[in-house]
């Protein structure tokens, strides 16, 4: 990593405070929310609509990205970050939670949302040479991960030490949303010193006549991609970290303190994984990556809930988070190897736009499930049958279609 650009280095680091930040909120969020009085059905549709919020902006913003300014893009999202986390804090209207959740960039899942992403990756492809970018990737992706692990252990012991100050249930996790709203805050600060080099190519600033949504040569392949990205994105949604901190507390009795645990060892071990993905995408390719570790993953996600009590639900789970991820940057680095570079923040916006309405359509779905369902691990019956279908249809489809470095080119005759 030393020998990678300031800027790459930079753009990390946002994604550390960034990853942090929805560790904190991950574990929290839905446990604010049951602590405010609502029931499933409406923790569902407000899980729902912050989701859908969260999907809107960050395709208004990506596919915009590059022609405005990929810094002033992610300024835009810190604000927004910022706004989101003090709006639920100050309020437990319910219609006003709608609006602070629907307009702010608010993760209930522990995992990316809004436009960062989308714009941190376009950057950084163009940063590093091709033969570089998936174990960029994975690096990026590790960090990322390890920094949302340690944001949900922090959540976990903060709680608990304020918990034994005498705070209230609803004043702790109070807290952890300020805290949130502070470092959507510090996020700005940091998106600001970003220099001229994470920005796009000067072809891509000038808007082509023709263009949808900032695609016009990769407009059926980004097409495809986002169809398949929003089925796995909508199984996932079943079992976002904020409705599994539920779960394991409702089936089990596991206090937060606990939970923050169980949630920073998942996040450490899908950090880890994504380094095993490197070597294996060189070795079998990017797709083929993305398939054979993902259907183990989903096999034993199915497992979870047929497990006797909270260590062997735990161990699954860690066992399942070991492999689960290592598809994630072979993905990244597919989708921004087959598309121009012009167009990479509009293609990684889209298809991240597409995951974000599969997981934002989820959660409504499971919370009219009945509670007996919900509690013998309906979601994750959904979400491992779901996701396998996905594996299947991603190979399928995108099996004949390697990135242009996967494509071996015979040498000259003698």
């Amino acid at each position: 990593m030393g020998s990678w650009p300031a800027s790459v280095r930079l753009l990390f680091a946002l994604r550390v405070v960034r990853m942090f930040a929805y560790g904190l909120l991950g574990v929290v969020l839905v446990l604010y929310l049951a602590a405010r009085g609502f029931d499933p059905a409406r923790l569902g549709l407000l899980l729902s609509l912050t989701l859908l919020g969260d999907a809107a902006l960050s395709l208004w913003l990506s596919t915009r990205a590059d022609r405005w300014g990929r810094r002033r893009t992610l300024l835009a999202g810190a604000a927004l970050m910022a706004l989101g986390g003090a709006a639920m804090a100050a309020t437990g209207d319910f219609a006003l939670l709608v609006v602070a959740a629907t307009i702010g960039v608010i993760s209930p899942t522990g995992n990316e949302v809004g436009p960062f992403l989308s714009v941190e990756q376009a950057g950084l492809a163009q940063l590093v040479p091709a033969a570089e970018r998936t174990r960029l990737f994975a690096w990026y992706h590790l960090v990322g991960y390890l920094a949302t692990a340690f944001g949900a252990l922090c959540a976990g012991a903060g709680l608990q030490g304020l918990q034994a100050a005498g705070w209230s249930g609803l004043a702790r996790y109070s807290a952890v949303l300020w805290a949130y709203a502070g470092l959507g805050l510090v996020l700005g600060a940091m998106a600001a010193g970003l220099d001229e080099a994470v920005e796009a190519p000067a072809a891509a600033r000038v808007a082509e006549a023709g263009a949808w949504l900032g695609l016009k040569e990769s407009r059926s392949t980004v097409a495809r991609l986002s169809a398949l990205f929003a089925l796995d994105a909508f199984a996932g949604g079943f079992i976002v970290q904020s409705s599994l901190a539920y779960w394991f507390l409702q089936r089990f009795g596991m206090g937060e303190a606990a939970l923050g645990r169980v949630f920073f060892g998942a996040n450490v071990l899908s950090g880890l994984s994504a380094l095993a993905a490197v070597p294996l995408a060189r070795r079998i390719g990017l797709v083929n990556t993305m398939v054979a570790t993902h259907l183990p993953s989903n096999i034993l996600l199915l497992l979870v809930p047929l497990m006797p009590d909270f260590r062997w639900a735990a161990g699954v789970l860690w066992l399942r988070h070991l492999v689960s991820q290592m598809d994630v940057p072979a993905r990244q680095s597919y989708v921004n190897a087959i598309v121009p570079a012009a167009e990479r923040s509009a293609a990684n916006g889209v298809t991240g736009v597409a995951r974000q309405l599969g997981t934002a359509v989820a959660p409504l779905c499971a919370g009219l499930m009945p509670a007996a369902a919900l509690l013998a691990g309906g979601p994750f019956f959904v979400a491992g049958g779901l996701k396998i279908v996905y594996d299947l249809a991603l190979w399928r489809a995108f099996r004949a279609k390697p990135a242009a470095e996967e494509i071996l080119v015979p040498p000259p005759p003698r």
